[in-house]
């Protein structure tokens, strides 16, 4: 679980395919200074696993599937990329709850320069405007965000002055892919209020309750 704040501002090394995957070599000194094997760091807001240590430095398994829900597999060795560790009990959550588990990708429509902040517009796959609000949270490349506007298409988000010099999203243009996460509370009540009801016969959680002793 992780929360949207991005740690470090990190690059891909080298990014080597083994027929359905590959593994992902990222230079971070940040995040690799306490890591270990085993450990979950979102890379460009997608969660995977460490393999290895090495300096500043680490390695990652990416499957076939990764590839295929995310961008990732349009990076290139010298690519900057969005880091974060994994969250602990005492995180403080400035963001909000991110899985890593990215939902679709997306493609950045338009950049709107502002004063010292920047409007950017990005288009939505098919099936995810309907988790996605206005003033809700949706993860962009790993970055948790605030809808400033939706529509079927499409979402708008203001990029403020430290996000745009402190993540990729402060690099990328007209056309780039991003990769997207919508909230996942959304998923689950939708999924709740399309449930068929319970058995009449069902037992009630309360006497199942009242039958467990102390």
């Amino acid at each position: 679980m992780f929360t949207g704040i991005v740690e470090e501002l990190g690059e891909l090394v080298r990014l080597d395919w083994h027929g359905d995957g590959g593994i992902a070599a990222l230079r971070g000194p940040l995040v690799a200074s306490d890591a270990r094997a085993g450990d979950s760091i979102a890379v460009n807001g997608v969660c995977l696993t460490v393999v290895e240590v090495d300096g500043g430095g680490f390695t990652v398994d990416v499957m076939k599937e990764t590839f295929d829900r995310s961008a990732l597999g349009t990076l290139a060795p010298g690519d900057p990329v969005n880091l974060e560790r994994a969250a602990t009990l005492g995180t403080r959550l400035g963001g909000h709850l991110v899985q890593g588990h990215v939902d679709g990708v997306g493609r950045i429509v338009s950049r709107t320069p502002g004063d010292r902040w920047e409007d950017v517009t990005i288009e939505l796959p098919p099936g995810l405007s309907r988790y996605v609000v206005e003033k809700g949270s949706i993860t962009v490349d790993g970055v948790s965000l605030t809808v400033v506007a939706v529509d079927d298409s499409s979402f708008a988000v203001s990029l403020i002055p430290t996000t745009l010099a402190l993540t990729t999203l402060g690099r990328k243009g007209a056309g780039d892919l991003v990769n997207l996460e919508v909230d996942v509370i959304g998923k689950y009540v939708e999924k709740l209020l399309a449930a068929p009801p319970a058995p009449s016969g069902a037992t009630p959680a309360a006497e199942l309750a009242d039958g467990v002793s102390a």
